[in-house]
Order: structure tokens, then C-alpha cells, then sequence
């Protein structure tokens, strides 16, 4: 699959594709911890920006929430890229457009979570350490941060 032919788009919240992007976040990310989604888990999505990149068949293959913290500053969560893409520079490329969304939307700063297995990923992004290790939904974490 080549990166060219991805479409990155906003999902509309409880849209068809916005269902998708949870089928996928669940399976990537909820499942292997043995996790899964709570309905009011998802309630509190709707403020949320829900991010994607699609295939030429608009399949969505990789995706990401950002939740607005205040005026300036966005978190990215949930950020989850199809099996088949992993490896390819697609997760890259979707946190690089859900960057430039946020600068678009006035915020000046970008903050994550960020899962110790993917800490090398986000350092290579220029994000910094502010903050870790601590443990969220049963396995290590590091808050990181970047300027935007």
C-alpha cells in the first residue's frame, strides 16, 4: 500500500467510519490488554477530534483522537495503524497531518500517553519526556510533549 494514495480526513463522531476507527482501536490497541470499550467510555469522545487516513478505497487504515485540554494545549490518544501497515511510516505520516490539524485549530502544543514499546517512535517526532514512567491501563507509560 503506498502512503501516496492515503486520504487523511476529520471523522464525524458516530458516523459510519467514526465506528470503524473504534473497531480498529479496539483491536490494535483495547483487546490485547484485555481491555474493550464502555459505552460512556465513548460519550466522552463526541468533543473529540476523531482523525484518519484511508485507502484509495476508503478503507480506513490508520487513526487517532485528539482531545482539546484547554485553548492551547491537545492530547493525542488512541492512536492505532492497521497490522498490515504497521512498519511503513503511516503512523508518521498521520501524527505529521494530525499535527498541522491542531496548528490550524489555534493549538500550540500536542501531548500523548505514550506506551514505553512506542517511546522511541515519539522521541524520533521530536516529542520530549515530561513526565514517566507510570502505569495506565496496566502497562508503562511516559507523558510526552511537543511544541506546535
Amino acid at each position: 500500500m503506498s502512503r501516496s494514495k492515503l486520504s487523511f480526513r476529520e471523522l464525524a463522531f458516530e458516523s459510519p467510519a467514526y465506528f470503524e476507527s473504534i473497531k480498529l482501536r479496539d483491536r490494535i490497541l483495547r483487546k490485547p490488554l484485555g481491555l474493550q470499550f464502555k459505552p460512556e467510555d465513548l460519550v466522552r469522545e463526541g468533543s473529540d477530534y476523531h482523525l484518519a487516513l484511508m485507502d484509495e478505497n476508503a478503507k480506513l487504515i490508520a487513526c487517532l483522537v485528539l482531545t482539546p485540554i484547554d485553548k492551547e494545549r491537545v492530547r493525542m490518544r488512541q492512536v492505532a495503524v492497521e497490522e498490515s501497515a504497521q512498519g511503513r511510516g503511516i503512523g508518521r505520516q498521520l501524527v505529521v497531518k494530525a499535527e498541522s490539524f491542531a496548528r490550524k485549530k489555534g493549538y500550540r502544543e500536542m501531548s500523548c500517553h505514550a506506551r514505553s514499546v512506542v517511546l522511541p517512535f515519539y522521541l524520533k517526532m521530536n516529542y520530549k519526556i515530561v513526565e514517566g514512567p507510570f502505569t495506565e491501563v496496566g502497562i508503562e507509560h511516559y507523558k510526552m510533549s511537543k511544541k506546535l
